[in-house]
This record gives C-alpha cells, sequence and structure tokens, in this order.
C-alpha cells in the first residue's frame, strides 16, 4: 500500500494519554519528547500541522495525587484547570527546544454547533497555519465543560478538528497498532464502518483514559464522511509519524469514496449536538440517500425534540438509524401539523407556505 501524504498538507495528529504517561497512569516526560520531535520533523518539511492532546486530566491528576480518573464533574473538572497548563508547559519547552511556538485552543462542542463561533475557530486556527513556526495544541476545554457541550473524548474531537480546517489525513496515535481482526491480526485498510467492523471494536480499561477502539471508530466514520484519511498507529513506535507520512505499512488506513464535502456541509454534518429529530418513511429515504432530492413533508412519520426554521436537525429512517442532518425550514410546531401531507396543502393547513421543502437539498447532507 502505498499512500505518500504530500508535502504541504493539512494533517491533524491526535495524541492519546497512554501514549503520554507509563503503564502506572504517570505523566512519562520521554514520551512527550519522542512525539514532539517527530512533529517538529513533519513541520521542517513543510506540514501543515495541528496537534490535539489528551493528557490535561491525567497532569492534573498527577499533581493532585489522583489514583484513578475522577468520575464526578467537579474533580473532573478541577483535574483539568491544573492540568492543561502543565500539559501546554510541557510542549511549549519541547517546540521552543526547535524553535516552533505552541498556541492553545480549548473546544467545546457548542462552540462549534454555533455557526460564528465554528467560523471563528476555522479561521484561528487555519491562521495559525499559514505561520509555519506555529503548532496550535487542541484540547476539550474540560475545566468548564458540562455533559450537555461535550465531545466526550479526544478521538471524536480529533476528526471535528480535521473537517473544521478541511484536513487532508487524521492520525490518532494509540496504544495499538490498529484494527485488530478476529485473528488477532491489524487490518490495513478499511473503507467503510459496517457491522462487521463495529463488532471488533472493545472499549478501554486505562485509569487515566475514556474511549477506546468503539471512539475511534466514530472518528473513522466521521473523517471518512468528510473525505479524510483517517490513520490508527501506534504511537510507541519510534518514527512512526515518518512511516505513516512516507506511506509505509503500518496501522489502519480508513480510505474515503467519497468526495470533500464543502465548508457550509461539513459543520451541517459534524457540528449538530442535541438536535431535533425527524423520521422518515422508505419513500423519502431513497429519495433523500439514492436520488439525492430535497426532504418533502409527505415522507415525514414522526417529529422528535424541539427546533425552529433554520436549526439543525437529524433525519433518521423508521428504524431510527440516522441517515442526513440538515438545516429545517419549519419549526418542530409547524412540522407537526403538516407531516405526512401535500406540499400544495402546507398553505390551507398552516395559513402560509415558507417553502416547498422541509429540507432543501442543498442544506442536506447524507451520512453512510
Amino acid at each position: 500500500m502505498n499512500m505518500k501524504i504530500a508535502r504541504g498538507a493539512k494533517i491533524v495528529i491526535k495524541v492519546g494519554s497512554s501514549i503520554l504517561t507509563d503503564k502506572d497512569g504517570k505523566i512519562d516526560r520521554s514520551r512527550f519528547k519522542m512525539i514532539s520531535e517527530q512533529i517538529c520533523q513533519l513541520k521542517q518539511k513543510g506540514y501543515a500541522l495541528v496537534l490535539v492532546s489528551s493528557e490535561a486530566i491525567a497532569c492534573g491528576m498527577q499533581r493532585l495525587g489522583y489514583r484513578d480518573r475522577p468520575q464526578a464533574t467537579i474533580y473532573s473538572s478541577s483535574a483539568a484547570a491544573v492540568g492543561q497548563s502543565l500539559l501546554m508547559h510541557n510542549y511549549e519547552q519541547l517546540f521552543q527546544e526547535k524553535n516552533y511556538i505552541s498556541a492553545q485552543l480549548l473546544l467545546t462542542s457548542d462552540g462549534l454547533h454555533d455557526r460564528e463561533r465554528y467560523l471563528n475557530s476555522r479561521n484561528t486556527l487555519l491562521n495559525l497555519l499559514e505561520n509555519g513556526n506555529i503548532i496550535p495544541v487542541v484540547n476539550e476545554n474540560d475545566a468548564v465543560v458540562t455533559e450537555e457541550i461535550k465531545f466526550g473524548d479526544n478521538d471524536r474531537l480529533s476528526a471535528q478538528v480535521a473537517a473544521l480546517i478541511d484536513a487532508q489525513v487524521l492520525i490518532i496515535l494509540s496504544d495499538v497498532d490498529g484494527v485488530y481482526d478476529k485473528q488477532g491480526h491489524v487490518i490495513p485498510k478499511i473503507s467503510e464502518i459496517d457491522s462487521f467492523v463495529r463488532d471488533l471494536a472493545t472499549d478501554t480499561s486505562k485509569k487515566t483514559s475514556v474511549g477506546g477502539m468503539i471512539t475511534k471508530l466514530d472518528a473513522a466514520k466521521t473523517a471518512l464522511n468528510a473525505g479524510i484519511i483517517l490513520v490508527v498507529a501506534n504511537g510507541s513506535k519510534p518514527g512512526i509519524l515518518e512511516q505513516i507520512i512516507a506511506g509505509n505499512d503500518v496501522g489502519t488506513w480508513f480510505l474515503p469514496t467519497n468526495d470533500k464535502l464543502s465548508g457550509k456541509k461539513r459543520w451541517i454534518a459534524f457540528s449538530c449536538k442535541n438536535c431535533g429529530k425527524i423520521i422518515i418513511d422508505q419513500g423519502a429515504k431513497k429519495a433523500v440517500m439514492e436520488e439525492r432530492r430535497s426532504l418533502l413533508a409527505i415522507g415525514v412519520l414522526k417529529v422528535e425534540g424541539t427546533f425552529s426554521f433554520g436549526d439543525l436537525v437529524i433525519v433518521c429512517d423508521q428504524d431510527h438509524n440516522e441517515i442526513a442532518r440538515g438545516l429545517v425550514n419549519y419549526s418542530n410546531i409547524e412540522l407537526e401539523k403538516i407531516k405526512g401531507k401535500k406540499t400544495d396543502a402546507i398553505s390551507a393547513i398552516l395559513g402560509y407556505k415558507l417553502y416547498d421543502e422541509v429540507i432543501h437539498r442543498d442544506n442536506l447532507v447524507v451520512l453512510r
């Protein structure tokens, strides 16, 4: 498999806690140094890099003397508040040794759900990348995050960041060599997250970590839908980033078959959280997925949640499988009244008709 990454490519590198800590969950300075030196080597070759780094809570845990990851939000937030400065201090020192400047961005999912804040985050990152001496370091803002606005783990966050900046490649460095089949062999290439691949995933038991292979597959689904290559590889192996960039046969490569989405459609597809939901019938599903048509009221079976005109909503089939996301033209109250009805009946039912479509195809993203 020859998949050499072209110079100048935008690459997001996610480093997990399992790579930056020892077997007892304590900070391993030598691991930080190993990863940082590899990142600087790629910068020197002209790659535009964004680092998504776990470890803030783990850094705080060590400083505060916690043995296990706190379950209560107040304690994990406190650990993050202590750990963020320690995390950045490590990177700042190591990058500075190679004459690079570190920049920190703390994100929450609600910041990406809001279109204006999404664009501001994107523009900030792209502006930082224009300066060849800066390495942005991104993390979830665990010190203030709540359950309602959290990404949940840095695998998912890294995929969101990759989609945010229209990256060509996302590299997730973990403590495994890739995705293993049932015989224990690394699967070199995956192009679809189907039920077979899902069944291979296992969760993590690391005391300082969240996620596992399940969250990496969630990240891979986002990357594939965005037209981004994702590589899961073992970050403890020396020179692993150089091997990936060279296209060597290491890790598991998730290779997209879809074209890249436009900036607006990336936002629609990957920034929706706690959205309303629309359940559609088989005819509407075929029209949306196969024929790439707009969603009409006649195909709507059920409406869930609260939303208004212009809000992001999730579109599901009759089995409640998510198939698409889009910007809706009617509120949940209006849609309850016109669901299952023909387009020419909307005016009589509501007393007005804003649009023929519930979701226009230009504002609709099909997910596979």
